[in-house]
């Protein structure tokens, strides 16, 4: 979405900080899903899930293809029914309510556009569906276009726009009823990834202009934590947890998510010692110490994040977090260069250093002796 002079955007980041409805005990969700249960045939796609949304909340359902974030969704939508539980929104049971009937619009992974009508002809669909008035329409849809910035393009045939272009089209056609929370359902997976990465921001932007709800479904881990105010991340038909982007990839609640958001490094053994907030595990990589809480002499995993692990040339002093190896391979990201370390037989980790420089005095190659190290602070103890 770029290409002409964009007006200011809301600072989303700023608006984030302070955004929290989740957190005070007086604010009542716009969505609450309540013991919501569905199946097909012998498959279960959705087990026990309750989880709430607020109003301007952008909100992301993350995890694997087949966990049940999308059939949550097309239960919000009305394009399924649940087996058990209750769907609310704004405090009222909505079940019964067919899908035309609920303020509720989705947009969908195809985009579903009409290629027989018009870009204008496409967005103006609903509201005719919807028997608004002639005389309110154009204006409506002129509305859309340039909120979706494709001023002057109404006219086009369909096949005559990018994906991109396309894209923004089923966008617009999504919010120009103005439903009270719009469905994305992977609105993204076309799109090369600069012109997915402009959007995320584009998206984001335009959901604060309009003040609505924005539910996302997506398996890309990137995506959830850029535009999401809270993520919900899926396993197997249940929450697994649910927080801001930082909160999951910082404090993993288990070590599927630790694995599912971005890379991790695990080291299983037993715990030693916990006490004021750190715990010391001791396994067969080494000795190590990490921020939280776990029972003395149970099995537990201490994760740490690749970028989190320093890559030093020369030994450092001794002490717990350090680990010796060599580097068996290493790729090169432009911003960050990926190391894989072997540290035993078959045993490596993964380690990624920031190239903030052009170059360096001491570059590291395959083969390498390398030591790595990381900080109480920068691991976290996980006991499941």
């Amino acid at each position: 979405m770029s290409g002409r002079p964009q007006s200011p955007r809301p600072q989303i980041g700023g608006i984030r900080e302070t955004f929290a409805p989740w957190a005070d005990p007086q604010a009542r969700p716009l969505v609450r899903f309540d013991g919501v249960s569905k199946t097909f045939g012998d498959t279960t796609a959705v087990d026990d899930v309750s989880v709430s949304i607020y109003e301007r909340e952008f909100f992301a359902l993350l995890g694997p293809s087949g966990c049940g974030k999308t059939t949550l969704m097309r239960m919000l939508a009305g394009f399924e029914q649940p087996d058990a539980g209750r769907i609310l929104l704004a405090d009222r049971d909505i079940q019964a309510d067919p899908p035309h009937r609920r303020p509720v619009h989705m947009m969908f992974q195809a985009y579903a556009l009409f290629p027989h009508l018009s870009v204008a002809q496409n967005i103006a669909f609903g509201l005719k569906q919807q028997k608004m008035a002639r005389d309110e329409i154009a204006p409506r849809v002129e509305e859309m276009l340039s909120l979706v910035r494709l001023d002057g393009m109404g006219k086009r045939r369909i096949d005559q726009l990018s994906g991109g272009q396309r894209q923004r089209v089923a966008l617009a056609r999504a919010l120009a009823p103005r439903p009270r929370i719009l469905l994305l359902d992977e609105p993204m997976a076309a799109l090369d990834k600069k012109l997915r990465e402009e959007t995320q921001f584009e998206l984001m932007a335009l959901q604060q202009t309009l003040g609505m709800t924005f539910m996302i479904v997506t398996h890309d881990q990137d995506e959830a934590m850029v535009v999401a105010d809270r993520i919900a991340v899926m396993r197997e038909g249940r929450i697994v947890q649910v927080g801001r982007p930082a909160e999951v990839y910082e404090a993993p609640a288990d070590r599927y998510v630790a694995g599912f958001i971005g890379d991790i490094n695990l080291f299983e053994g037993r715990v030693a010692a916990s006490e004021n907030g750190v715990v010391r595990l001791v396994s067969g990589d080494g000795t190590f110490e990490a921020e939280g809480t776990g029972p003395v002499g149970e099995t537990a995993w201490v994760a740490v994040r690749p970028e989190k692990i320093a890559v030093h040339a020369e030994p450092p002093p001794e002490g717990a977090n350090t680990l010796a190896g060599r580097i068996l391979d290493y790729g090169y990201l432009g911003d960050w260069t990926t190391y894989l370390v072997e540290i035993a037989p078959g045993r490596t980790l993964r380690a990624a250093r920031a190239n903030a420089t052009r170059a360096t005095d001491r570059p590291l190659g395959c083969d390498d002796p390398v030591w790595l190290t990381f900080a109480t602070s920068s691991a976290v103890v996980l006991t499941r």
